[in-house]
């Protein structure tokens, strides 16, 4: 049933909270409003965090969230919240760490039950509506709190204590320890006995991109050229490219594959997942020159420019799972649907380049029956199958494309899925970072204009009085940034000045971290908080050191801070980044592999980095060409800067660095020291090379 009247989500930007605007449920959005109104009315508070490619959250609300009986049991013993996680990440991490915590797991929807102070007594995932095979209902727990939190309050108080003091004290536990790099071979050696030898990839199905990893093991192998961490990265990147989590009609990546060979994903599209891809594909094919990750790359962001491009020029944030409420519909094919699209001589190969079937080629989960539906997917790399059809690879790679059109042009009259259209700065700042190296590695330069205004669009839309904001949308900029959010436009804006040596870029780099350290640094712990302190006061002012789908925030600044103390000649930046990986260490050195990407900031902390300034005398411009050549380079601890007057105001490392009389000098700098100026790139090359 429709519920016509709308709640007061309608009045929300979030795409994923308008989606619940007609529910029976009272739902506010995360308030203090809702808070007030839960003290004043004596009730605890159901909190529920989603986002809106979730499939499992669709599920939750068509069976709960629309049914009029769990709306009346909600609105009279509950004040219930809505929550998008992607636009407060601060709230999701908090208690999903409580959800962690109580049950060992986590996961969306979140769902959680708290008293009118904010504490959880609480807390669970998806809940269906009824109680069946030893699974409790969402139903069955709202009655049984509901007549707890009446008949026993001091019971639900207390467990809520409990809850709270185990989160503060798990907080509060001392972490700090001395960097050791031997973390570094540890974490190699834990994804070398949980490597997929068979099928790519990390452990056992669900398996995800999380394409981080795949950047520490290409800088292990730049690093020790050990084969075997090259191996598992281009391995898992090329069986990824050959599976069903890419998208071979419209391009990009879906989120993650549900089984081991990834042949079946779950099928919404991020933008983050896409963006960190095209970074490491672009590395990828820096170190092998395989085409085929060259190719996947700029296939992500024909994808990205075409489908989740803003006018104003931001990027979306996700694109659904879900059509005409059912997952998966807009991108799977039945023989039917084909047989209408192609020509027989077309349907025969796509049957058996991608192994289709009349009954389908994967099973239902719920049923486990077969499905009528197929996922596009290749499984073998295109070579093989060539041969295996007879014919030349080349050829086989045009036919595949011709039908590939052809497909797209008839999955373009289908119901597309939702859109997320919110513009978020975190997940921009990764769009930077990926056309950035992009365009500077394949040698697109539109990619870098793509790059340059993504990072003016934030810059001039999401930095608003000195404080970055996070959400854009309708638009309007709000909800302060978190530390992701500065973390990663750092990072985005070294890559572009990277690619451009336009200083203003650096600049701002150097603005966001001075602010960051202002409102996000630890003074006493070192590291810096998720939360900005003018940000919202919440029970627990948490660090986030873990990498999960996205690298954390103090790893992602550990790394600005290692390079802008080398570029800069701040030792005082490199204090701060030793003092951030000391600060959760003992965290790194218990799961090294969970932290790459602080084992990214510990490797240039270790082993050292290479800064090349060039100093040019004015509308000298042939050092560009030398430029060039770096470009095809896969040097992961080398940073470029290009002297110039207002550069040498932010450093007085490069003050004493002069042009030669004949033209350009290069000086290779190392540990806050430079070599002596030469005339030869060549000579420059042979070192970083040696």
């Amino acid at each position: 049933m429709t519920h016509k009247k709308p709640n007061r989500l309608i009045k929300e930007k979030s795409p994923y909270l308008r989606q619940h605007a007609y529910n029976p449920v009272d739902w506010y959005p995360w308030c203090e409003e809702a808070f007030r109104k839960a003290k004043e009315e004596d009730k605890p508070v159901f909190l529920s965090v989603g986002y809106s490619t979730c499939h499992w959250c669709h599920v939750m609300e068509k069976e709960s969230f629309e049914d009029p009986e769990i709306a009346r049991i909600l609105n009279e013993n509950f004040v219930a919240i809505k929550v998008d996680r992607e636009e407060r990440p601060d709230i999701d991490s908090l208690y999903m760490s409580v959800c962690q915590m109580l049950t060992g797991s986590g996961g969306w929807p979140l769902t959680v039950l708290m008293t009118p102070d904010k504490e959880p007594f609480f807390a669970g995932t998806y809940f269906p509506k009824e109680s069946h095979y030893g699974r409790p209902g969402l139903r069955d727990i709202l009655l049984g709190v509901a007549q707890l939190w009446r008949e026993d309050r001091e019971k639900v108080l207390n467990s809520a204590g409990r809850v709270v003091s185990a989160l503060k004290e798990s907080a509060a536990q001392e972490k700090s320890s001395r960097l050791n790099p031997q973390a570094i071979e540890e974490a190699f050696s834990e994804f070398f006995f949980s490597f997929d030898r068979e099928q790519g990839g990390f452990g056992h199905a669900p398996k995800f991109p999380v394409p981080h990893n795949l950047m520490f093991l290409l800088r292990y192998f730049y690093r020790t050229k050990n084969e075997n961490a090259l191996h598992m990265a281009t391995f898992t990147l090329e069986k990824m490219r050959l599976g069903g989590i890419w998208d071979f009609v419209g391009h990009g990546f879906h989120r993650y594959s549900t089984d081991s060979m990834w042949l079946l994903p779950h099928f919404e599209k991020m933008l983050y997942d896409n963006a960190l891809l095209m970074t490491a594909y672009t590395e990828a094919y820096q170190i092998t020159q395989n085409d085929l990750f060259r190719e996947t790359a700029e296939d992500i962001a024909d994808y990205l420019l075409r489908d989740m491009r803003s006018p104003e020029g931001g990027f979306y944030s996700a694109e659904d799972a879900d059509s005409e409420g059912e997952e998966g519909k807009f991108y799977t094919w039945s023989l039917e649907e084909l047989r209408q699209a192609l020509t027989q001589k077309e349907l025969e190969l796509v049957v058996k380049v991608f192994h289709l079937k009349e009954e389908g080629n994967f099973l239902e989960e719920a049923t486990r029956r077969k499905t009528g539906r197929n996922v596009l997917f290749m499984a073998f790399p295109l070579e093989k199958h060539a041969r295996d059809l007879g014919m030349e690879p080349q050829e086989l790679k045009s036919r595949l494309e011709e039908i590939r059109n052809k497909l797209f042009r008839a999955r373009e009259r289908r119901v597309r899925p939702l859109k997320d259209d919110k513009i978020l700065t975190d997940w921009n700042a990764l769009a930077v970072v990926a056309f950035s190296l992009a365009g500077r590695h394949l040698r697109r330069d539109d990619f870098v204009e793509v790059a340059r205004t993504t990072a003016d669009f934030l810059l001039e839309n999401l930095y608003v009085d000195g404080k970055l904001l996070h959400r854009y949308k309708d638009s309007e900029a709000s909800l302060y940034g978190l530390l992701e959010d500065y973390a990663y436009l750092i990072w985005g804006l070294l890559e572009l000045y990277q690619s451009t040596f336009e200083l203003r870029y650096l600049q701002a780099a150097l603005e966001l971290l001075e602010r960051s350290l202002i409102h996000f640094w630890d003074e006493e712990g070192g590291g810096f908080f998720q939360t900005p302190d003018y940000g919202e006061k919440l029970l627990l002012r948490k660090k986030e050191t873990y990498d999960g789908a996205l690298p954390s925030g103090n790893g992602v600044m550990a790394y600005n801070l290692v390079r802008l103390a080398r570029m800069l000649g701040r030792k005082d930046y490199e204090d701060m980044a030793v003092k951030t990986l000391e600060s959760f260490f003992k965290d790194i050195e218990n799961y090294p592999s969970a932290h790459s990407f602080a084992l990214m900031a510990l490797d240039l902390l270790a082993n050292g980095s290479s800064e090349l300034v060039v100093v040019a005398p004015s509308g000298e411009e042939l050092w560009k060409e030398d430029m060039e050549t770096l470009r095809g380079k896969f040097l992961p601890d080398l940073t470029v800067l290009k002297r110039e007057e207002d550069l040498v105001k932010l450093s007085l490392f490069l003050k004493g660095l002069k042009a030669n009389d004949s033209g350009v000098a290069y000086y290779l700098c190392r540990g806050f020291a430079c070599q002596r100026p030469t005339e030869s790139f060549e000579e420059v090359l042979n070192t970083l090379e040696g």
